[in-house]
């Protein structure tokens, strides 16, 4: 985490300094050293998806339901160019399912079945015998995890990158955006610094690359990002001087800032661009967005049966969908009109909580980076646009009759009066005062918080970001940031009840997965779109960091409360 002032006091320093004309610079630190890429590495141009590549074919695979997981055609990679299997579809006119099964096993080599016992414990007879810890069993699965993919095949989705990184498991073979941020805390732990650095690494390569961080290192990825953690993936690698790595990389944070505020200059109030909205008196907040506004690649058929039921234009239905896919909350009631159907999905009427927290954090970032390298000009722009933002949140997204921080409706001009677990950004960032964080404290404790940790949202609604499931990063978010504000037993809280959760299914399978159901413990989360995967990233990586902070339940079977 970056080294912050104390909680509540970014916006006095930050105006503080802002009157004062200048702010404090220290030396700039050496530039990073560049990244040592395979020339195959660099991508010539943005790739075009799966959808975009192979038309009609793809459309027929997907509808038909070929694959029972719409990911497996998406991240099949071609044996010729496109147009050559495109001419050979449209001579042999496969029109069943069968017949497209054989015509694309015969062209396409097809991803492997996800390894699901191969990054399991050895047994789960041992499991349950405590033989093996579930530290060292993490720290054992870090190199199953690992993948090493400097060049990919062409006209496949799979992007390149040029160092090694860690994949989640499962049907997720490639790297993902947020998820690496908790992953990277669990590596630190462990002592995989070296991996760490890999991954800040090849983030820095994307946003090099692409202008930004795509959801995953899949074509059908970038048309849009993820919660915006890359600055505290560069804190991270190099905690012992954040400000020295925030200056290295300063570059690719600023340039990462640049794509999530596309589009605000000169917006007017009451307005929305892309990523941003002017709010009616013309402070900037951010939404989630997508670029394009077809169905998604991995989710082809899903997302067409959905805009059909909905009797709502399908364009506007796929970009509500893919905006709801850059929140990493796939999907949850927070972003229905009804809290309760995803055929009222409106997720880009919304501003979020968690995002705009991570923005104010991200420039906070670039300020202390500009401080670095002694750019005063740089550490005072981005010293107000903080402010400015911390401000706007105060204005619009705290609530203080629910003591709580509620994601806003714009187009109605309304809070969202509905809890999830995103009110504890502001405190994971230091944005909320003293009697804030007190405030989402109680109110946390008595809505959100269940026997087996912190549940995503109150409300049932079968998707997975909703109730009964509870989410490793969500966890974090909780425990980091009461710990900030001196909310420590309520943070030991959740940690012990997370991790005796986490240890009864491990005893239980011998795995690590995706989700938990926090109400009823001992199992694992369920809802979504596919299968609870395992493997798992970001349970891993928050799970290890959790048995370091707190030793005294790293062996408890309850938790004293």
């Amino acid at each position: 985490m970056i080294a912050r002032p104390q909680p509540h006091q970014h916006a006095l320093s930050l105006l503080a300094a802002l009157l004062a004309g200048a702010l404090p610079a220290a030396a700039a630190s050496a530039d990073r050293p560049p990244i040592q890429q395979q020339a195959s590495a660099q991508p010539a141009a943005t790739p075009e998806p799966p959808q975009v590549l192979f038309k009609d074919l793809f459309v027929a695979v997907q509808t038909a339901a070929v694959y029972p997981d719409g990911k497996t055609f998406a991240d099949a990679v071609p044996d010729a160019a496109p147009e050559v299997i495109l001419r050979e579809y449209r001579a042999a006119h496969p029109d069943s399912p069968d017949a497209l099964r054989r015509f694309t096993d015969a062209h396409f080599s097809l991803p492997g079945a996800p390894a699901s016992a191969a990054v399991a414990a050895p047994a789960t007879a041992t499991a349950a015998a405590g033989r093996v810890s579930l530290e060292a069993h993490i720290d054992e699965l870090w190199s199953r995890l690992t993948r090493e993919t400097p060049s990919a095949p062409p006209y496949g989705s799979l992007l390149p990158l040029p160092k090694p990184y860690v994949v989640p498991g499962g049907r997720f073979r490639e790297i993902y955006y947020w998820d690496s941020y908790f992953t990277m805390l669990g590596l630190a732990e462990s002592g995989r610094r070296d991996l760490v650095a890999d991954m800040a690494d090849d983030f820095a390569y994307l946003i090099d690359s692409y202008g930004h961080v795509p959801n995953g290192t899949r074509s059908y990825y970038l048309s849009r990002s993820q919660p915006p953690f890359f600055f505290e993936m560069v804190a991270l690698r190099a905690s012992e001087d954040a400000g020295a790595a925030l200056s290295r990389y300063l570059p690719e944070l600023r340039r990462e800032y640049d794509f999530w505020m596309a589009g605000a200059e000169g917006l007017p109030p009451g307005a929305a661009r892309r990523r941003v909205v002017a709010m009616p008196d013309g402070a900037i907040l951010n939404r989630y967005w997508d670029d394009r506004d077809s169905p998604r690649d991995e989710s082809y058929r899903q997302d067409v049966e959905l805009a059909r039921a909905s009797g709502r234009p399908p364009a506007l239905v796929y970009r509500e969908i893919r905006a709801a896919a850059e929140s990493g909350w796939d999907f949850s009631s927070r972003w229905f009109a009804d809290a309760l159907r995803p055929a009222t999905i409106d997720t880009t009427e919304i501003i979020p909580v968690d995002l705009n927290s991570l923005l104010f954090g991200l420039e906070d970032a670039i300020r202390a980076g500009c401080e670095r390298q002694a750019d005063a000009s740089c550490a005072r722009e981005f010293a107000r646009r903080a402010a400015a933002r911390h401000a706007a949140i105060d204005r619009y997204l705290w609530s203080a009759p629910a003591g709580a921080y509620l994601d806003y409706r714009w187009t109605r001009r309304a809070p969202v009066a509905r809890l999830s677990a995103a009110t504890l950004y502001p405190l994971f960032v230091g944005l909320a005062s003293q009697a804030q964080a007190a405030a989402v404290a109680a109110e946390l404790r008595q809505r959100l918080l269940e026997p087996g940790g912190v549940v995503t949202t109150p409300v049932d609604t079968g998707q997975q970001w909703d109730a009964p499931n509870g989410w490793a990063p969500l966890q974090w978010i909780a425990v980091d940031g009461l710990r900030r504000y001196r909310q420590d037993a309520l943070a030991a809280t959740i940690a012990c009840r997370w991790l005796v959760n986490v240890r009864q299914v491990y005893r239980a399978s011998g795995k690590l997965v995706e989700k938990y159901n926090v109400i009823t413990t001992g199992r694992a989360g369920g809802g979504g779109e596919y299968p609870t995967q395992d493997g798992f990233g970001w349970t891993n990586g928050v799970t290890r960091r959790l048995l370091a902070l707190y030793p005294q339940a790293a062996r408890a079977d309850r938790c004293q409360e």
